[in-house]
């Protein structure tokens, strides 16, 4: 979903050139009159790199250095382009192109197709993987889901290093990279990947720079054309270029050198999809006369991340290391990060609810709070930790926020109030801007006070009480402001994708919250296995994981949880040992041996019962989970609920599983919530199988859990003993 942002104000715009340099720092002043010639900026995490490159494009705007049509700003999400984009507008730079790779590359190739191919481009596919799906069946090789997308991956990787399946092989050996399955059949299966999608006259995302770096290379004309278009360039993220990306740069740019890279090598998280920071490293190498600028003032995260943070980064290894920067930290002292054991990760995720909620009584926003985990995977549980407890949350990578229907309607609610509003009656008591958004986002659903729950309805409401708010920022900032331009800025902020906050904690994997700030940040899984991943066996792969949990640690400005959970489910052998990233650095620890030692006050936590709750009966075996049916380990999240393997047969009472959904549905309709926050299919189906009497056989049940148990556990067993929920229950 929405990102959640510090800010929402509207600043005034510069009234001069010089206006723009007011409040930097002198490196980030440095950056910004820095206009001519190569510039190359090593920006630690919140430096401010973004304001720096944004002032130095409005700065040369501003003096007239720049002609607004004449800079392209390159980055790598759609969503930092519209940050970009909206800060340009504030300091009076509008007209400037801040896009990216993709999105410039495929503005040029709809606009140079017909001249360089002739006709329309071809249609761009959304998912390769069915694509990828028929090139396996016409060559005969079956590939299972989990395959599938691995190949696919393959296949993204092989475009933009700009490897043709005739050198896949050769290349993969080269790099040391592993395959998910024999390099020849890969290669086949690219090379009739390729066939097909000419076939079908269509072609894939990586295809858009591929097409636009031929046309390029082949036409010189519309090279020329492109040159002459843009004399100046930037590029956020220079660490993660991939080699296609560099290709696309070098020719835009041609043989001129007015180019402002920035980047840091420790935030390198992407080079399974190609990207390298060889470009950044190699900058001066290939730009001799260069300006060179470090960044390492930090004014995001508190002098205890900080540390942190440098500890992370002192112990790594690899050119990447080599270039690190060490943060200084700008901000006033805050609270040390909390390290915390969990006997397994439903208590991991209980605990990390328990302590958002006393942030939230303590004051702090659930938008200023992130949960961030390894894979997606994990996220489930935290999501239902999240509900149990009655707070609200917000899923990073969802529908993006001015796609919502609910804020589709409001915008074309609050446009014709901006055109007709004179005869509306509902505005008839509105003295100001904020009255007025008040006034007609209530008949759409916005009321003062949220609805109670997590769930649609709450979601809604937090969409239509962002737009509320960022009223409020509009008007604070221009008194003399109308109706209709809020509706102005609403549709400058669509179409730059610029949201405003949610109010809700965000769930978000480490690599999704790359660029991405809070208060409070929770790093939690942050276990051997997961971090680093298990699949992590090379040094190169090794030092990747630890610049994540780098990133991780740097989103947060004041509050840093970090936490792991000894065994995955209740009652499982505690197997697992804290990251070695953490060794040395969290107390009680040793760099040399990475032992654990016992920690004394103010150590590591423990975090192995639920405080102030009834504690639920636990299993006590050590052994591992077993199928009840044929006696194999269990390792998947989702068949250790079930205490089976998927394709063993079920036992499951079809009555019952059906009566209990029933009930389900009933719960999230009147809590206002999804039905899985109650309980998951999963959940639901291992309760029909075992079918428990009492509240200990339930509880044995992975993913009933200590609250669940005490909200709903009456109204299961009845339904399992047949008979119906009491009246009222489920309610806390």
């Amino acid at each position: 979903m929405t990102a959640a942002t510090h800010s929402t104000l509207f600043p005034q715009v510069p009234d001069s050139a010089d206006a723009v340099l007011e409040g930097l720092d002198p490196e980030q002043r440095e950056v910004a009159t820095a206009l001519h010639g190569p510039v190359c900026v090593l920006a630690g995490a919140g430096t401010g790199k973004t304001r720096a490159i944004t002032h130095r494009i409005a700065y040369g705007v501003r003096a007239g250095v720049f002609q607004p049509s004449s800079v392209l700003a390159v980055t790598f999400t759609a969503r930092a382009a519209g940050e970009m984009r909206g800060r340009l507008r504030q300091l009076g730079a509008a007209g400037v192109q801040a896009r990216t790779f993709h999105s410039a590359a495929l503005r040029q190739l709809q606009y140079f197709w017909p001249k360089a191919v002739g006709g329309g481009i071809p249609k761009i596919i959304d998912r390769k993987i069915q694509i990828v799906a028929d090139a396996a069946a016409s060559c005969r090789i079956r590939l299972d889901r989990n395959e599938l997308r691995d190949v696919t991956a393959e296949i993204e990787w092989s475009k933009v290093t700009q490897t043709v399946p005739a050198d896949y092989v050769a290349a993969a050996a080269k790099t040391g990279r592993e395959a998910p399955r024999d390099p020849a059949e890969i290669a086949q299966l690219y090379a009739a990947y390729e066939d097909l999608k000419r076939d079908r006259s269509v072609i894939d995302f990586e295809d858009v720079l591929l097409l636009t770096v031929g046309i390029l290379q082949d036409r010189h004309d519309i090279a020329d054309e492109v040159r002459a278009q843009y004399q100046h360039f930037v590029v956020d993220e220079y660490q993660d270029v991939s080699p296609l990306q560099q290709r696309l740069l070098e020719l835009w740019l041609g043989d001129r050198d007015n180019l402002c890279v920035v980047g840091d090598a420790s935030q390198t998280i992407y080079s399974f999809t190609g990207a390298t920071p060889d470009h950044l490293l190699d900058f001066r190498i290939r730009h001799p006369g260069a300006t060179v600028v470090k960044l390492v003032r930090d004014y995001r995260s508190s002098p205890q991340v900080v540390r942190l943070a440098n500890g992370l980064l002192a112990q790594a290894r690899g050119r990447a290391a080599d270039h690190r920067l060490e943060l200084i930290s700008q901000r006033v002292p805050g609270p040390e990060p909390v390290y915390t054991e969990y006997a397994d990760e439903p208590a991991e995720a209980e605990g990390a609810a328990r302590r958002i909620r006393g942030l939230l009584a303590a004051g702090v926003s659930p938008a200023e709070i992130a949960i961030l985990f390894r894979t997606n995977s994990q996220s489930e549980i935290y999501e239902q930790a999240l509900a149990d407890a009655g707070i609200p949350y917000q899923l990073r990578g969802a529908e993006r926020f001015f796609d919502r229907p609910e804020v589709r309607k409001a915008g074309i609610a609050l446009r014709g109030a901006a055109r007709f509003g004179a005869n509306d009656s509902l505005l008839d008591d509105a003295v100001d801007l904020p009255s007025q958004v008040r006034a007609v986002l209530s008949g759409e659903g916005w009321t003062p006070t949220p609805p109670a729950g997590s769930g649609a309805v709450r979601e809604r409401w937090e969409s239509l009480a962002a737009l509320v708010n960022l009223a409020q920022d509009f008007a604070a900032a221009r008194p003399a402001s109308t109706l209709a331009d809020l509706v102005a800025e609403l549709d400058e902020r669509a179409n730059s994708q610029h949201a405003p906050t949610v109010q809700g904690v965000t769930l978000a994997s480490l690599h999704s919250a790359k660029g991405l700030e809070w208060d409070a940040v929770f790093v939690v899984g942050v276990a051997e296995g997961m971090m680093p991943i298990s699949y992590a066996r090379t040094d190169e792969q090794i030092e990747e994981e630890r610049r994540l949990l780098y990133v991780g640690v740097t989103r947060a400005r004041e509050h840093l949880h970090v936490s792991w959970a000894l065994s995955r489910a209740p009652g499982g052998r505690p197997s697992r040992r804290p990251s070695r990233f953490l060794d040395g650095l969290r107390p009680g620890s040793s760099a040399a041996s990475g032992r654990m030692a016992v920690a004394g006050p103010g150590g590591v936590e423990r975090g192995f019962s639920t405080a102030g709750i009834p504690s639920a009966p636990r299993r006590v075996s050590r052994t591992p989970a077993r199928c009840r049916v044929c006696g194999r380990t269990l390792s998947e999240p989702g068949e250790m609920k079930l205490m089976r393997c998927d394709d063993c047969p079920s036992d499951m009472d079809e009555g019952l599983y059906e009566r209990l959904r029933s009930w389900r549905a009933a719960q999230a309709q009147r809590s206002g919530q999804p039905a899985f926050c109650v309980f998951t299919d999963r959940t639901l189906m291992a309760i029909a199988e075992a079918a428990p009497d009492d509240a200990g056989e339930l509880a044995r049940i992975p993913g009933v859990g200590v609250r669940k148990l005490n909200r709903y556990g009456a109204d299961v067993l009845a339904i399992c003993a047949g008979g119906d929920p009491a009246d009222g229950g489920g309610d806390d």
